[in-house]
Order: structure tokens, then sequence, then C-alpha cells
């Protein structure tokens, strides 16, 4: 009996190893190419998956974006690690986004879904890249964003200066940020209050703001000094 028990409770540990590392944490901590590998299956799925919201993206995203980049003309937007392309589409289907947005992401399929979802809008592009090494100049773009998904790139800091390297001075960041017992599942991530907004101050970044966003994440604004 206590050997059937031990199996069983060894059973369950594995169990919960495994849903840990290609569920919770989306494959990040078995490498990129399982992170692929999993956004690419999942893709046709995602956004059912994460009840994801036109109306929510557009209040809590696309309009105070907007709203920060109001003395921008014709604002041009990256959004990284895009997915399905919530962010690009939330913004492109504002009536007074005048500007051009641009999302990057790893995974075809999540790339395709985001084609699918942008078709007809000439003001969004998309590009297969990898989060840590935009494909970008210096201080291209007037606002740059990553939603539920620093946590998953491979650097974390990484990601973030290049996000602020592609910024122009005076650019507004925007990146959500995991929190609550949630953050514990991701060691090494910048994960939990103030890390992350210490991260961006330290990388140039002032008037760091954050908001209550989800259950599991809060919203970081800042801006890029200028030079």
């Amino acid at each position: 009996m206590a050997a059937l028990i031990g199996a069983g409770l060894g059973l369950a540990a594995v169990g919960l190893v495994a849903y840990w590392a290609l569920v919770l944490s989306e494959g990040v901590y078995l490498g990129p190419r399982v992170v692929i590998w999993l956004y690419d299956r999942v893709a046709p799925r995602y956004d059912r998956i994460k009840n994801s919201d036109p109306a929510d993206d557009s209040r809590w995203l696309a309009r105070p974006l907007l709203v920060a980049l109001d003395r921008c003309g014709a604002p041009r937007v990256l959004d990284v690690a895009t997915g399905t392309g919530r962010l690009p589409g939330a913004l492109v289907a504002e009536a007074d986004f005048q500007g051009r947005v641009a999302g990057v992401d790893r995974s075809r399929g999540m790339l395709a879904q985001a084609e699918r979802r942008l078709a007809g809008h000439g003001a969004a592009g998309l590009v297969r890249a990898d989060a840590g090494r935009l494909p970008f100049a210096d201080e291209t773009f007037d606002a740059v964003a990553c939603v539920e998904a620093l946590e998953f790139t491979q650097q974390p800091r990484e990601t973030l200066r290049e996000m602020v390297r592609v910024l122009r001075p005076g650019g507004v960041l925007l990146v959500s940020n995991r929190v609550g017992w949630d953050a514990l599942a991701y060691p090494g991530r910048l994960c939990g209050r103030g890390r992350l907004e210490r991260a961006l101050a330290g990388m140039g970044l002032e008037v760091v703001e954050s908001e209550r966003w989800q259950v599991y994440y809060d919203l970081v604004w800042g801006r890029k000094r200028n030079a």
C-alpha cells in the first residue's frame, strides 16, 4: 500500500511539473523551440483560451496609448511578442489613430492569426523576429508595448533593453507585469510589483507608473528620457 501511495504521489508530482513547464509557463523554461512549437499549435485557439475582448483591449490598451501619444500626429507604434495581433488590431480600429503599428513575434502560427485580424488595414504590418533582437534602428518608434508576454521571453531584461533602444526620446513604453501569487511560478523573471518598475528606471525610463489591470497583471507605463 505504501508503495502504491508513493507511486501515486510521484505521478502527481510529475504531472504538476509538466503542467507548470508546458501550460502555466508556456514552455519558456524548456527553450525557444518548445515555446514556438507550443504557440504554433495553440494559435487558432489562443484568443478563446485567453478570453480576449476587443472592447477591453480598446479601453485598457489602445485608448490610453492614443492619449499618451496625443502630441504625435502620426505615431509609429511597435508591439513586441504581438501574438494574434490584439494590440495592433485595437489600435487600427480606433477612428483617430492616424499612425502605423508593427507587430513582432517568432511564431508563424501566431502571426498567421494576426494577419487575419489585420487584413485590409494598411496601417499595420507584421514581422517575424526575436523580441531580444529587434530588427529596427535605434529610436524608431514613438511607442513600444509588450502585453502579456514579457515573462515568456527567453531573456526579459534583454527584451526590455531592446524595447528601450528602439524607442525615441520622450516616447511611451507600455509593459504588462505579472503580479500576485501567480508571479511565483516564473522564477528568474521580472515578475511581482516593484521589480519591473526598478528595472525600467535603471534603463533610462522616467514617470514609471503602474495600474491594476487584470487579476494576474498590472500595466506599467514609462517615458524614455530626452537626450
